[in-house]
């Protein structure tokens, strides 16, 4: 169905009345030299804008908004009720801007204040309104032509904006039942006419406007619904500047639009050409652009918008502009914007530079890091649009690489399992109808998103935070718990796979627990089982409500877990036997560590007696009256350790655990049959060599000759 919104179709009907012409009461400076003024001239009395003169001036503010975010297919009609309805345009686009409609209003006039007031009335410009809602646009048209035999199918919906000075409560309920009689008569006329259409939603908006300082007789009431058709909202407003304060909060209702704040935009003053300040400037513009901030949480709110309006502002920082060649930045979006005080020194300057070609980045305002350019504002064919940037990575390159995590942190997705996931939950093509248990037709794209629901109501997606879907043997059970109803067969199933969990726990068998970001051995072997135990409940349990065959799955596990008195034993044996192995392991490393410190500290007092025995022979042979020292021959016993080298540092664990076992071993083989019959710790070599050559040994080992 081709359904044009409420926003389509504005209608606004302006009371022109002669109590429009009354003061607003709030004043206006009009003579403001006041220090350069000469003495003896009175200065000029401030003025006040009357009722109607508000009225005009906002609701002109809340087409130039509309006009300039969206020139096309939002269309305005402009009614001034009094003794009768004056319609000023049309909705054709010839007549959708602002000329037309202050040209129209200008030769309308203000309200006559000495007319009759019985013979004006704003009904005449709500049955007007009614009226011109029920004729066609050339979009419509459009629409209605190109569905030919189904042109019923384009809706047709509007909104009345009212202006008036209404006189209480029951005035205002007397206008909402004049409108819901008149969309209703003219919704029968429509029917019959190839040239209306019917009305299928319609909002009110009536707005009691009221002079500052005055009470307001009308009360304020959010939007109510009247009848199918008719929907209705009033709001009680002060004349003067809180009227267009409300009028512009209307518009971006209405319109689905957002406020940005520039801030920090240089600008030269207009005394002192040489200095500058720093400006902000807001805009209006379509919420989309905004939607990536929403997406990502950070708003970067920077408080209420001007006059207190409903939405608040997003704040971006002016960067200042480097190249004029827009096609060099990747933007994922363009929006019209329209300042939203149009007439103010900031906005004129900010347009004009933009007008004249000129693009500025804008930056997303951070008390740290480095600055995100979100946004930038340009201007195309004389109209000025705010591209949203893309900030993140582009979709031009290379996705990352799922296990590289998120921030690099989480590497271990379930991504083999999701795979299958995915497959498993494909859209197809669903021809045939099916129809539900009472009866209704099933629709194909609701039981997709139910059987997804189901499937996603437990599934852990990191490696390390599960414990069942690491196992094959929990396999059977997993893939059947998640379907809507459960055969005999898949009952069974359930229940052997729960009977071999049990088994497995008595014999105990290890399970694929993981020990990433943990110290030691991990949970021991009774938690491993108690946590496989809990998760396999959740799953369980998250799928119980989807039949009755469910439920028994899990009373089967259930009962399995509450074991028997004489099981339970057994686990405390079993905890209390592990406990004592882990404290036997903890005893012996004790005693290593006791023992290779003491084989330390001795070796390490004798490297120190060593060094003063060395010290001391230095200062005797450097002594010029002491004598030589006689050659001393080391000593060598077979039984003792053997000398220690000189070490410059601390002897590290190996070198002690070496010594130790060149020690024991010397002790096991038998020994070289030279260095026994050996003199003075030398053997002679080769000795049947010489006794052949008529060589003969003597005492200290040189042979002569006989």
């Amino acid at each position: 169905m081709k359904i044009f919104s409420e926003s389509h179709k504005t209608v606004f009907v302006v009371d022109h009345c002669p109590y429009m012409a009354e003061s607003c009461r709030q004043h206006v400076e009009f003579d403001m030299l006041v220090k350069n003024r000469t003495q003896g001239i009175i200065p000029l009395a401030p003025i006040s804008k009357s009722l109607w003169t508000c009225s005009v001036e906002s609701s002109m503010e809340y087409c130039r908004i509309m006009y300039d975010i969206f020139p096309f297919k939002k269309l305005v009609n402009f009614i001034v009720s009094d003794s009768g309805a004056h319609v000023l345009n049309s909705w054709t686009q010839e007549d959708q801007n602002l000329q037309e409609l202050m040209a129209a209003l200008a030769a309308v006039g203000p309200p006559n204040p000495r007319a009759d007031p019985e013979c004006c009335s704003i009904l005449h410009g709500l049955v007007a309104a009614v009226e011109t809602l029920c004729k066609i646009t050339e979009y419509q048209h459009e629409a209605r032509t190109l569905l030919m035999e189904n042109a019923e199918r384009v809706g047709n919906r509007g909104r009345i904006i009212c202006i008036t000075n209404a006189k209480s409560d029951s005035h205002v309920r007397m206008l909402e039942d004049c409108v819901q009689e008149t969309i209703h008569e003219h919704n029968k006329l429509a029917a019959n006419s190839d040239h209306l259409m019917q009305i299928q939603k319609c909002e009110l908006v009536l707005i009691h406007t009221y002079a500052v300082g005055e009470d307001s007789l009308v009360s304020d009431r959010p939007k109510k619904e009247l009848s199918p058709v008719l929907t209705s909202e009033v709001h009680s407003v002060r004349a003067g500047r809180h009227l267009a304060t409300k009028l512009n909060i209307l518009v971006q209702q209405h319109f689905d639009l957002a406020s940005t704040t520039i801030t920090n935009i240089p600008m030269k003053e207009e005394q002192h050409a040489n200095t500058s300040a720093n400006y902000d400037v807001e805009l209006l513009h379509h919420k989309d652009a905004h939607v990536d901030f929403l997406k990502s949480g950070d708003t970067h709110i920077g408080g209420s918008s001007r006059e207190g309006s409903f939405k608040e502002t997003i704040t971006l920082k002016w960067c200042t502009p480097r190249t004029n060649n827009i096609e060099l930045h990747y933007c994922t979006g363009a929006y019209r914007i329209s300042p939203v005080d149009v007439n103010s020194r900031p906005s004129s300057c900010l347009t004009n530079f933009l007008l004249n070609g000129r693009s500025v980045l804008l930056e997303q305002p951070r008390k740290s890091g480095s600055k995100v350019i979100s946004h930038m504002l340009s201007s195309h064919g004389g109209e000025i649009f705010l591209h949203v940037l893309s900030s993140s990575r582009s979709i031009l390159e290379d996705p990352p690489s799922i296990s590289e995590g998120c921030g690099g942190r989480v590497t271990d997705y379930r991504i083999t399992d999701f795979g299958e996931f995915m497959r498993e939950n494909r859209l197809t093509p669903f021809l045939d109808p099916r129809y539900k248990i009472d009866g209704s037709l099933e629709i194909p794209l609701e039981r997709a998103k139910d059987q997804l629901e189901k499937h996603t109501r437990y599934w852990p997606m990191i490696i390390s935070q599960t414990t069942i879907f690491n196992m094959q043997a929990v396999v059977p059970l997993a893939s059947v718990i998640v379907k809507e109803s459960l055969t005999e067969e898949d009952v069974l199933n359930c229940q052997k796979t729960i009977y071999n969990l049990v088994d497995m726990e008595r014999k105990n068998d290890p399970l694929p627990i993981s020990t990433v970001g943990t110290r030691g051995k991990g949970p021991k072997r009774d938690e491993q089982y108690r946590i496989m135990w809990n998760e396999l409940e959740t799953l369980v349990r998250a799928h119980i409500n989807n039949s009755e065959k469910h439920q028994r799955v899990l009373e089967c596990l259930m009962a399995c877990r509450s074991k028997p008195p004489e099981e339970e034993e057994r686990k405390k044996r079993g905890r209390k036997r592990e406990d004592k192995e882990d404290k036997s392991e903890k005893a012996v490393k004790d005693y290593e560590q006791e023992k290779s410190w003491q084989d330390s500290e001795r070796l390490k007092g004798i490297l120190e007696r060593g060094k003063e025995e060395l010290a001391e022979a230095e200062i005797i042979k450097d002594s010029p009256d002491s004598p030589e020292p006689p050659n001393k021959k080391p000593l060598v016993e077979m039984d003792e350790t053997p000398p220690i080298e000189k070490s410059k540092g601390p002897v590290s664990l190996l070198s002690l655990w070496s010594n130790r076992i060149n020690t024991a071993n010397s002790r096991k083989h038998q020994e070289f049959a030279g260095r026994l019959n050996s003199v003075n710790n030398r053997a002679e070599l080769y000795q049947h060599l010489k006794e052949e050559n008529g060589m003969e040994t003597t005492e200290n080992g040189k042979a002569s000759r006989q």
